[in-house]
């Protein structure tokens, strides 16, 4: 038996920005861009962490409340 490795998809259902209700495209590259900009943005706000807690806060989650939020609004589907 092997494991595979897939591609995360994500799925948002209840949404009113298409007819059928339900997005794929924007949530799954949302949560890659995700992903992507956590890889660097996360050791960098640890770092500043140690010296300003709260810019060092703020940098952490900037892929959680910009990033995943922007690109998710961006696609329709």
């Amino acid at each position: 038996m092997t494991a595979g490795v897939g591609v995360p998809i994500c799925i948002q259902c209840g949404t009113g920005s298409n007819p059928c209700r339900c997005k794929v495209v924007g949530p799954t590259l949302g949560f890659l861009a995700f992903a992507a900009a956590a890889v660097v943005e996360w050791p960098i706000g640890a770092l500043v962490y140690c010296f300003r807690h709260m810019k060092g806060r703020r940098i952490m989650a900037h892929p959680a409340t910009v990033i995943y939020p922007s690109v998710t609004n961006a696609i329709p589907i």
